[in-house]
């Protein structure tokens, strides 16, 4: 199918019942309105990260079914999939077989390796050149990779050492590319997300992160690979300004701002940031409560004073429910200063009448909805996963049974939620072309006012005390 206005679900393949089959009973037997669209988690054999060190694209870990399953889901609802642009596993066919070989693999330029990207430098970058990369280590990105024959080299490596990452310009890994996506055209994809995208494209001397006018044209190339039926969906988290730049050129953008806004309006009940980026976000964008990471810091930044953000932070962890700043340090092994770790429904101190607020504030804002599955049941944080893992994002990561599932779904504040999405799916104020007029007043009140040609919808909500009124034509 192809894209349509109706809320997505954001699941692992495993997270709702233990695989795919088990997916698709769940959503036709209790979301068959309210879920229009699925975005399944990484669904291909892996060596981790839970699917983004994906060894490869062609089939369906035997774990979670087959391209069938995946298919049957399809049937009556749009797909997105992944597609990590930047990286494949050390463990893949196409980094093995370089390991090998080294230069006699075809894949012998397939990964970014020190010596050739750094040749003007000797081989590895200066001072000055580590220091301009955005990086998410303390040093050069690389590890070490040992050959058949007992040599070693650096290639680039920008998140964990089972993620190498691809040379984009290579003919090579160009052809991956186009079999990847068209493969995933061929199975029923309705949007290709091209995770990490930012990270793809490298100069030396740059930032290596989101380099121009290279990040334009490696996009632009994507979607022409893909025809007009699929779209490609680049996920950045960064500056607000530079989803902007995306939607300048043509694409569909992730909202990683609404949920932090929203924490702060519901905290405060003080509505004039969240106002403000209502009326100015786009129109063709993907609006998040919460995905399978942290709720993202650095997407707000000028959005909220940065006082205002650090009080969001505090917050969280003050009125949040068994939200706990360790988790989000190396005893969890999580070092990223740009998330917080926490289920949705956790960091409003698991209080029902302000997470469905929340969710009717998503609702109403532009763009379409995308709820993630544990939002979807209203989850509280999973610290039995969290402490035997030792994982901080696991936190937001349950394993829901078929049995749970049926349990949790007689929820007030979940029949609230499945009410919501059915509205949102429904009713033709929310078309994305339509408009949005939002009012603050000092008392806590705020309105949203949905219209498309004569059809409007309104969420009338108080900010202060979390209670709320939708009436539509």
């Amino acid at each position: 199918m192809r894209l349509s206005n109706k809320c997505m679900l954001i699941t692992y393949a495993d997270s709702l019942g233990s695989n795919l089959a088990d997916l698709k009973e769940v959503l036709d037997t209790h979301f068959n309105k309210a879920v229009g669209g699925v975005h399944i988690l990484p669904f291909f054999p892996s060596s981790a990260d839970r699917g983004f060190a994906p060894m490869r694209y062609d089939v369906v870990d035997p774990a979670f079914g087959t391209w069938d399953d995946v298919r049957a889901i399809g049937d009556t609802r749009y797909l997105m999939f992944d597609f990590m642009i930047n990286h494949i596993s050390r463990q893949s066919p196409y980094f093995q077989d370089f390991l090998a070989k080294k230069d006699d693999s075809e894949f012998r330029d397939f990964f970014i390796r020190y010596k050739d990207f750094w040749a003007a430098e000797g081989g590895f970058p200066t001072p000055e050149q580590v220091d301009a990369i955005y990086k998410r280590k303390p040093r050069a990105p690389y590890v070490e990779a040992t050959f058949a024959d007992g040599s070693t080299e650096k290639v680039w490596c920008t998140f964990g050492e089972e993620q190498i990452d691809i040379n984009v310009r290579s003919p090579r890994a160009q052809r991956f590319f186009e079999e990847t996506l068209k493969n995933m055209a061929a199975n029923g994809a309705s949007i290709v997300r091209l995770d990490a995208f930012a990270y793809a494209c490298k100069r030396a001397g740059g930032s290596c992160f989101f380099e121009q006018p290279d990040t334009s044209e490696l996009l632009d190339s994507m979607q022409e690979v893909l025809g007009e039926d699929v779209m490609v969906l680049p996920e950045i988290h960064e500056h607000y300004t530079m989803q902007f730049k995306v939607a300048d050129m043509g694409y569909w953008v992730y909202d990683f701002a609404l949920p932090v806004l929203t924490l702060h309006a519901l905290y405060s009940g003080d509505g004039q940031y969240l106002k403000r980026w209502l009326e100015m976000s786009p129109k063709h964008q993907f609006t998040t409560l919460d995905t399978h990471d942290g709720l993202g810091i650095v997407d707000v930044k000028d959005l909220l004073p940065d006082d205002q953000t650090d009080w969001v932070k505090e917050r969280m962890f003050s009125e949040g429910a068994n939200v706990k700043k360790i988790y989000n340090t190396e005893a969890y092994n999580n070092l990223d200063i740009y998330q917080v770790n926490t289920t949705y429904y956790s960091a409003l101190g698991n209080d029902d009448a302000a997470y469905d607020l929340a969710r009717a504030i998503q609702m109403f804002a532009p763009g379409i909805p995308m709820v993630y599955y544990v939002g979807l049941l209203a989850g509280a944080n999973d610290l039995e996963l969290l402490e035997s893992t030792k994982e901080g994002r696991n936190i937001n990561r349950h394993y829901y049974t078929m049995g749970e599932i049926a349990a949790e779904v007689e929820r007030p504040v979940v029949r609230e939620l499945v009410r919501l999405m059915e509205l949102r799916n429904a009713h033709p104020a929310f078309d994305v072309e339509g408009d949005i007029e939002v009012t603050y007043g000092e008392d806590g009140a705020f309105r949203i006012r949905r219209t498309a040609g004569d059809a409007w919808a309104q969420l009338d909500a108080n900010l202060k005390d979390h209670t709320y009124d939708i009436s539509c034509s």
